[in-house]
């Protein structure tokens, strides 16, 4: 009994970290094209032709450096949500949690993007990004029947609520009706 449940809480933990990792993938996946939408409007068509130029003319080594500077710059707005979180100002907190996940996320796709080909020259940063890849794919392998079993409850239910919802409407139209005859009769 104590080893199915530990099984259970074991996998509902792996089933979270899934969803946590498949959070972080889609978000980065849907953040991509709209850092490369907000970076096409600056008018620096220049300056982005020879940042990737200069990127280029990198050792893969230097390009490590490219790609981690966002997190470095970012940096001041993880102390900003550690002084709203001092203060108790729940709502700074989550504002600049949101705003730096989406904002860091956004920024490390578009310099990823730059400096993919240079990183990926590199030993250790291939096989992390191939085992990140193989996470991926086991993560999906583990949410996706329990959300393609949510989307069909989901449906039922959807569904059970519009037919109760229907007889619940017929029934108190009825009563109306009922109300407004006695009401005319009296």
């Amino acid at each position: 009994m104590a080893s199915r449940v530990g099984r259970r809480l074991s996998k509902l933990l792996w089933v979270l970290i899934a969803l946590a990792f498949l959070f972080e993938a889609w978000l980065w996946d849907h953040l991509r094209p709209v850092v490369a939408a907000i970076v096409n409007i600056i008018p620096w068509r220049r300056l982005k032709v020879q940042l990737a130029y200069w990127v280029d003319r990198l050792p893969p080594w230097a390009s490590v450096i490219v790609f981690v500077i966002p997190l470095i710059v970012l940096l001041p707005l993880k102390f900003i949500e550690v002084w709203f979180f001092v203060h108790n100002d729940w709502v700074g907190v989550v504002v600049t949690l949101i705003l730096a996940k989406l904002l860091g996320l956004g920024v490390t796709a578009f310099v990823f993007d730059v400096t993919r080909a240079k990183l990926l020259q590199i030993g250790w940063f291939r096989a992390l990004y191939e085992r990140v890849m193989i996470w991926r794919v086991w993560a999906h392998e583990l949410v996706d029947p329990i959300r393609q079993r949510a989307r069909v409850y989901l449906r039922y239910l959807r569904l059970h609520l519009r037919f109760m919802r229907s007889q619940r409407t017929g029934r108190l139209f009825r009563r109306l009706a009922a109300l407004r005859r006695r009401k005319q009769q009296a």
